[in-house]
């Protein structure tokens, strides 16, 4: 289904490019009406925005919403695992996932971004396409209730995933915490006993996000 696509674009970082397609990007959803969900109707909050806002407004409200907002993260198993070491396993089966659909997900950001996520069942038949967005549709529900909370029109996207989801949305618990064993292998003392060390463990590879894009979540002084 387009509309996966579409949802998926929408999401990504806005970049002059794209954005002079909406139009067209419109005039898509508007051909699936009869299979999104009157998706262009549903997200016309959002369009509203990227339609009348500068280029660099709306990438400087798009780094403030989710590079600098964790309860927005566009990682799924942010919001499920924290940081814990649970979240590997899932990557994991994700890319398991992805890879038995010939889908290659290695020169993108890690595999539970959301966007690609998205591209991924943009690519599938329609039925297992939306089986595998019930299987999200619970932390997707809690990033747009925490988005429409805060007032952005991003909101309206995974209002409309939500919508389409053929399961219905359930309540998310916290992510878990560190536990001290865990946390004592990452943290340990220095060798004088006196400022705890990181221990780097396992790197994961990740592609860099734009250079206007990490000039834009730099901490301002």
């Amino acid at each position: 289904m387009k509309t996966f696509k579409i949802i998926s674009m929408l999401l990504m970082y806005p970049e002059s490019d794209w954005l002079s397609a909406l139009p067209e990007i419109h005039a898509a959803l508007v051909d699936e009406a009869g299979v999104n969900g009157n998706a262009a109707t549903r997200l016309a909050p959002l369009f509203d925005l990227l339609h009348e806002s500068e280029l660099i407004a709306l990438q400087e409200n798009y780094v403030a919403t989710f590079d600098r907002n964790p309860s927005h993260s566009l990682h799924l198993f942010e919001h499920i695992h924290g940081e814990s070491r649970d979240r590997g396993s899932a990557m994991i089966d994700l890319l398991e996932e992805y890879w038995k659909y010939d889908f290659d997900a290695s020169a993108s950001e890690l595999p539970d971004y959301v966007p690609l996520f998205l591209e991924f069942l943009s690519l599938l038949p329609a039925g297992e396409a939306l089986e595998l967005l019930g299987d999200a549709v619970h932390v997707l529900a809690a990033i747009g209730r925490k988005l429409d909370a805060n007032g952005s029109p991003y909101a309206a996207a995974f209002q409309l995933l939500e919508a389409l989801s053929p399961v219905e949305a359930q309540e998310l618990v916290e992510p878990p915490v560190r536990d001290m064993d865990e946390a004592m292998e990452m943290f340990g003392p220095s060798a004088e006993g006196v400022e705890p060390l990181m221990n780097p463990g396992p790197q994961v590879a990740v592609m860099q996000m734009p250079v206007s894009r990490r000039q834009a979540a730099a901490p301002t002084h």
